[in-house]
């Protein structure tokens, strides 16, 4: 009975004396090393892990302060997408007035001797008609091409194509002819004598250069995106188109 007590006396002294926090269980020894082992790990992977965020940051860091450049122009472009997608109409009509003003001023510069000035009222009837007729057309124009022909195969492409040539570039040449030299004062005469001397041959070069565009725009480009490369491809048509309608007007016959 001594003995006992003696004992337990002991136990209660040592337990007394070891630390709570380096208690380990006298029957499960293995359990402990386990957890201990599984504590360790978890503090190592921490650390791992903030070394790896560290080198991340650093990088990152290093590199955006490296090419300003380039962080500048993917956030350009960043930014219109985001206009694309946010404002699609607004952006894309303001894009094809901008084209139009740069078309229209680089064609004043190719045909005009140096000595003459510029023409900025003409320049702003094409940037008008960027913004307020071709924009918001080209963008309605390849919606409704990808809703009747939804693929993108070699054939829907060549389906869009005869479609853009058959219909919409006609129309779109018309409108264009018969609406500046509406505003530059011609008469409804001298408009159907413009058309019957400019359209025949605008719509003959226009067949010669507009199909290897719409092939590359309807088989490789998104439909949101479309509008964009079309109206790149326009700025080498609107330079000659614009040098058309600065001819002088036909002469008419009166009675």
């Amino acid at each position: 009975m001594s003995g006992t007590l003696r004992r337990k006396a002991d136990i209660a002294r040592l337990l007394h004396k070891q630390p709570f926090t380096d208690f380990t269980d006298p029957i499960h020894p293995f359990r402990n090393q386990t957890q201990k082992q599984t504590r360790q790990y978890f503090r190592f992977s921490n650390v791992l892990r903030k070394v790896r965020e560290y080198e991340i940051s650093s990088s990152l860091f290093y590199s955006s302060s490296s090419s300003p450049s380039s962080t500048g122009k993917f956030g350009f472009v960043t930014w219109y997408l985001g206009m694309v997608t946010s404002c699609p109409v607004l952006t894309k009509s303001i894009t094809c007035s901008l084209i139009n003003t740069a078309a229209d001023l680089s064609s004043q510069t190719i045909s005009k001797p140096s000595s003459e000035p510029y023409d900025f009222v003409r320049t702003l009837r094409m940037a008008g008609y960027g913004m307020l007729i071709l924009g918001p057309s080209v963008h309605f124009w390849f919606n409704l091409m990808s809703k009747l022909f939804p693929k993108r195969d070699l054939i829907t492409t060549f389906k869009k194509m005869a479609m853009g040539q058959l219909l919409f570039g006609p129309a779109m040449t018309v409108v264009f002819f018969s609406s500046n030299a509406r505003l530059k004062g011609e008469s409804g005469e001298e408009i159907v004598a413009r058309l019957k001397r400019d359209l025949l041959p605008t719509m003959l070069n226009g067949v010669m250069y507009w199909p290897f565009c719409d092939f590359i725009t309807f088989r490789f480009i998104p439909v949101h995106l479309q509008p964009l490369v079309s109206n790149s491809f326009s700025y080498l048509w609107t330079v000659y188109v614009t040098y058309m309608a600065s001819l002088e007007k036909p002469a008419t016959i009166t009675s």
